[in-house]
This record gives C-alpha cells, sequence and structure tokens, in this order.
C-alpha cells in the first residue's frame, strides 16, 4: 500500500537529537557576552577520560553522509528536482570527506584523554571545548569566521583560560560540531527527498486510477487513523502535482485536504512552513560550507598564539619572542607536562617561569626556557611541586648519564651478545684460547648490532627533540653575526669554480 511508503520515513533512528544545531542569533557584542557567561558556567572535571562518544558518532555521522550523498546523487541522476541545500551537500562533499578525514587524524585517543571534561550538563564527559564550539555554531547558525571566532574565544578567556592543548583542539572541535550540524540537516533533506518521491509516485497512481471515485479508493485509503501521518513534505509535493484541479471534484485533493484537516492544518499553510524550512535549511547548509572552507585556510599557529594566554606571559621576555615556533612550542609543551604534573595551571606555571627569568636580567638564567627546557629545570620542578609518572622518571633516569650512559648500553649490549654464543661453544668443549679469540673477532660484529639496537630503542623510547633555535626573521643583526673559515686547497680552475658554488649554497643555507 502506497500509504506505507509515505509513513517509513518517519521516525529516523539517531543515537543524538536530530534537531539542527539552531539557537537566536547574536551579534558580535551579544555573542561575547554569552561567551564570558558560558565559561562561567562550564564545570570540569578532574577526571582524564577517553570517552568514545565523539570519535563513534563522527564515524556514523560520515556514514551516514555518504549514504545521504549517495542517495541525493542517484535522485539527481534519476532527474527528480533536489532543493539548494541537497545540491549544496552533493557539490560539496569532497570538502566534508576531507575534513572528516583530517579529523581522525588531529585527534588521536591520547591528545583527546588530556582535554578538559564537562562535569555536568548535556554534554558530560565531552570535553569543554566542544561545548563551546556548539554553543558558538548555535547562536551564529554555523556561520563561523576567523574574526568571530577570535572575539568568542578572547571574551571567553577573560573569565576561563583554555588549556594549550583545548585552543589547539579549536578548530577540530569546530569541524565535529559543523559536520554533526551537516549531518542533521542532510538527514531532514533526504527524507525530504523520500517523501518527495512518495508524492510522486501517488500522484501517477492517482493519475492513472482515473476520475472515478470508486478507483480511487483502492489508491486512497480512507482510513482516519492514518491522516495525521501524512508528513508536510509529502503534503506540499502532493498539492503541488495536484493543483489547479477542483478539489470539490477531484478525490484525491479531498483526500489531502482531510488528511491536514485532521492535525489542525490546511494545504496553504502547510506550503508556507515548507517554505520556510528549505529556507533555513539551505542557509544553514551554505553555512557549513562556507564556515568549512574558512577552517581549512586558517593558518592556527598564527591564531593559537595571538590567543593563548601562556604565549601573553612568556611574550613579556625578548627572548621568548625572537625564538622560532618550534622552540615556542617546546617551551608549550614543558608548560603542558609541569601542570599536569605539579597540580598548577598552565598560566601559574608560565608566570613561575616568567618570574624566575626577572630574577636575572643577563645570561641563560634571564630566559623562560632555563627553567622549562633547560639546566635550571630540576630546581623548577621542586618549586612547583612537580611529581613525574613513572614513564617520564624513567626516561630522566636514562637521560641523566648522558653519552656514558649510552656507551655503557652499548657495550653490555654487545657482550650479551658476544657471551651466548661463547657459553654455547664451551658447552660443547671448546678450549680458552679458542673462546678468547672467538669472543674478540665477535665483539666487533656484535658492536654494530648493539649500536643499531640501542638507537632503535633510543629512538623509540624518548624520541627526537629540537634544539631551541632564533626565527631570525628580518635577517642575522649584527650582535649575532660570526665568522665561518673553510680551508681550501686552490688547485685548478675547476676547483675553484667548484669552491665558489659550495660557498653560495652555505650562504643560501644560512
Amino acid at each position: 500500500m502506497i500509504v506505507g511508503r509515505i509513513f517509513q520515513h518517519s521516525a529516523p533512528s539517531l543515537a543524538w537529537d536530530r534537531t539542527p544545531v539552531r539557537e537566536e542569533l547574536f551579534g558580535a557584542e551579544r555573542l561575547e557576552q554569552h561567551a564570558r557567561s558560558l565559561a562561567a558556567a562550564q564545570q570540569v572535571t578532574a577526571r582524564q577520560s577517553r570517552d568514545g562518544r565523539l570519535a563513534a558518532r563522527l564515524a556514523e555521522n560520515a556514514a551516514f553522509l555518504l549514504q545521504a550523498n549517495r542517495a541525493l546523487a542517484k535522485s539527481a541522476k534519476d532527474a527528480h528536482h533536489a532543493t539548494p541545500a541537497a545540491e549544496w551537500l552533493a557539490d560539496n562533499y569532497h570538502l566534508v570527506d576531507m575534513q572528516i578525514r583530517e579529523i581522525g587524524i588531529d585527534l588521536p585517543p591520547g591528545f583527546y584523554a588530556q582535554l578538559p571534561k564537562l562535569a555536568s550538563g548535556p554534554f558530560s564527559g565531552l570535553p569543554r571545548v566542544f561545548g563551546a564550539m556548539w554553543s558558538l555554531v548555535a547562536h551564529t547558525d554555523s556561520h563561523v569566521d576567523l574574526e568571530t571566532l577570535r572575539r568568542y574565544l578572547a571574551a571567553y578567556q577573560t573569565v576561563q583560560p583554555l588549556t594549550i592543548g583545548e585552543l589547539w583542539a579549536v578548530p577540530i572541535t569546530l569541524r565535529i560540531v559543523l559536520i554533526e550540524n551537516l549531518r542533521r540537516v542532510a538527514e531532514l533533506v533526504v527524507y525530504d527527498a523520500a517523501a518527495r518521491q512518495a508524492a510522486d509516485d501517488l500522484s501517477d497512481r492517482v493519475q492513472d486510477a482515473g476520475s472515478t471515485g470508486q478507483d480511487l479508493l483502492a489508491v486512497l485509503p480512507d482510513d482516519p487513523s492514518e491522516y495525521t501521518k501524512v508528513t508536510d513534505p509529502f503534503a506540499v509535493q502532493l498539492a503541488h502535482r495536484l493543483r489547479g484541479r477542483d478539489p470539490r471534484t477531484n478525490p484525491a485533493l479531498a483526500w489531502l485536504d482531510r488528511c491536514l484537516a485532521a492535525r489542525g492544518a490546511t494545504v496553504d499553510a502547510v506550503v508556507h512552513a515548507e517554505l520556510q524550512k528549505h529556507g533555513t535549511s539551505n542557509a544553514t547548509v551554505r553555512n557549513i560550507i562556507t564556515s568549512l572552507r574558512i577552517i581549512a585556510g586558517i593558518d592556527w599557529t598564527e591564531v593559537f598564539e595571538h590567543l593563548s594566554l601562556v604565549d601573553t606571559v612568556l611574550a613579556a621576555a625578548v627572548p621568548f619572542a625572537s625564538m622560532d615556533f618550534t622552540t615556542r612550542n617546546l617551551y608549550r609543551t614543558a608548560i603542558e607536562t609541569l601542570s599536569r604534573g605539579s597540580g598548577c595551571s598552565e598560566l601559574d606555571i608560565a608566570r613561575k617561569a616568567a618570574r624566575a627569568a626577572d630574577g636575572h636580567k643577563d645570561g641563560r638564567k634571564g630566559d623562560p626556557g632555563y627553567y622549562l627546557i633547560g639546566q635550571g629545570r630540576p630546581e623548577f620542578e621542586a618549586a612547583v611541586g612537580f611529581r613525574p609518572t613513572l614513564r617520564l622518571w624513567l626516561k630522566q633516569a636514562c637521560r641523566r648519564p648522558g653519552i656514558s650512559g649510552y656507551g655503557a648500553a652499548v657495550v653490555a649490549l654487545a657482550l650479551g651478545f658476544v657471551a651466548i654464543p661463547l657459553w654455547l661453544s664451551a658447552e660443547f668443549g671448546l678450549g680458552l684460547p679458542w673462546l678468547l679469540g672467538l669472543g674478540a673477532a665477535g665483539f666487533v660484529l656484535a658492536s654494530d648490532a648493539a649500536v643499531a639496537c640501542t638507537n632503535r630503542v633510543a629512538t623509540w623510547a624518548f624520541g627526537a627533540t629540537a634544539l631551541p633555535g632564533l626565527a631570525l626573521e628580518t635577517g642575522i643583526p649584527a650582535r649575532l653575526r660570526t665568522l665561518v673559515a673553510v680551508p681550501i686547497l686552490l688547485t685548478t680552475e675547476a676547483a675553484v669554480a667548484d669552491h665558489v658554488a659550495r660557498l653560495e649554497i652555505h650562504h643560501l643555507a644560512s
């Protein structure tokens, strides 16, 4: 029966609410006020959580949007009318798919677990920054530009500073919320398309049945209990297909009027409501796609350093402002580690490091990095009450001996490699002179294997750490310039030309 096809899409299954993320639109000043009130209201829990709901929901949204794209592409191929919202989704699905893939790369489980989580409310257990971005998307109808985002986050941090990790997670969680909203609107679009297709099928059957009332009763079951289940998209499309006909003589229009009257609606009212809904959905999808494009084009490192309160504290020290980005990131990573192990906030750690540097205007001790990543780190850890994790303690213990510890590890491992075959040889009765000769020869080969194994373990356990460096964006100042002497032999004209070329390469490399 055709009515069954109309109603089968009326209750789509969703793990979350299906309502689009859309609230009252706020202007710039009202949005800043809302950010401050939200920062005061959000309470975080001290317990770290690896809640997988967000990742599971993102995977579900990705699967649904893929199906929706295929369904809309098939509808367009079959020459069915597509709304602007459906066209926006179909034309920009490649962008949506790329953003979903990047989210999976940029939000690993370890990083997600360290984000502060909300203690209560509808987003309890989810990251605090996720709730902040949800509110921003809701009150801008998904139209988020860079200036709006900056002002919103700056206002939020006047009440509650965001952690370094949260600021890095802003573009990631913002994309997650936009994808979530796109999924909700896309579900309405797909559902409406299915309802319009059902209305087209019913209209075709009505026309094939002719004009006699008896034939139409077989197509339009007259069951009052089913009247209230006729949805607005279906009713609008059916009225569109039957427009120009007199409801007093056309049983199909009379049947549609009875269905709408059963829930206190009219054809005109339903058409007006559907047009308004389509306009809102079209605007929301357009805003989502535009915002995703804006986020993809943002250099977030620059925005991050503009918004980070930790950077503001450290920037008061001239050395930090002149460092390159990699070095500044080393400082921030050290602050995150010290904050997690001491109970102090990241902002407090930055302030304490800056105050310690203020006491020494000259030399290395006048740089906060001396206490964060330099030789002053042990003393600074004691001052802030830092308690390293077992893994970090083992790393520090292994690094403390330095090159001597590295050499001892290589020798011990090489001796271990040699001892095993020598012990087996002794079991077979080989004499001491032979054992000493084999041991001396085998130690040379075993040392190569020991160096390779030690290097592999060291790389896996410790990783590489970048050396601090200056940005020198405007060139090398006079006080830092030096002379590099390269001794050469002027033997032939070709050799001189080769040395000149190498000199130019060294100059460009510097």
